[in-house]
């Protein structure tokens, strides 16, 4: 067992709708105090959607962080309080590619930067995929409007990470992670 390091103080730098920023002064293992800054957040949910001819939905998204359009997977904070992962995971799907699943797993969760955030992210793999009716379908807007959206073959999608042509990070462990979840006949998927 490691030593227990204990915030001492805690100062707000930043309060905002998705995100906060805090100072806090925290122990150091050697007896002494250090700052270090910390982003907390909502968590996220990320879908990786493979369907019946094993391709995976990818969205192709404007992140203005990194001032340019980044393939990804659907994903959503988790923003409704007390909602199931797996309704939020749901409803991310069909908002975001018109998709609904017949089954949804929990494939993996990581930790997206902790160096400095707390952000939580649990992968999901959804499968047997139906689309939803037109009638039902959800208005997309500010930068999801134009989202454009993809099929590729999971073995590409592998080839395009180790290619740099995906680089957002959950998107990244999630296809590499579906990718061997299928080669050992999904034998690996956490129980539910």
């Amino acid at each position: 067992m490691g030593f227990a390091h204990e915030t001492v103080s805690r100062a707000e730098r930043y309060h905002g709708a998705i995100f906060s920023v805090y100072t806090d002064q925290v122990t150091m293992s050697d007896g002494s105090t250090a700052a270090r800054d910390v982003v907390e957040n909502r968590g996220a949910v990320v879908v990786v959607a493979l369907d019946e001819q094993d391709r995976v939905v990818l969205i192709k998204q404007y992140r203005h962080p990194v001032g340019r359009h980044l393939w990804e997977l659907p994903a959503g904070l988790r923003d409704v309080v007390g909602e199931d992962e797996t309704l939020t995971a749901a409803r991310e799907l069909a908002e975001e590619v018109d998709l609904t699943a017949g089954r949804i797993d929990r494939l993996i969760d990581l930790h997206t930067s902790p160096g400095f955030a707390d952000e939580s992210v649990r992968v999901f793999l959804a499968r047997d995929l139906a689309p939803v009716p037109p009638a039902d379908r959800h208005e997309r807007t500010a930068e999801e409007a134009d989202l454009e959206v993809r099929r590729v073959d999971l073995d590409e999608c592998v080839a395009m990470v180790f290619r740099g042509e995906i680089t957002n990070a959950a998107a990244v462990a999630g296809v590499l992670a579906a990718a061997r979840a299928r080669d050992t006949g999904w034998t690996v998927l956490p129980a539910a």
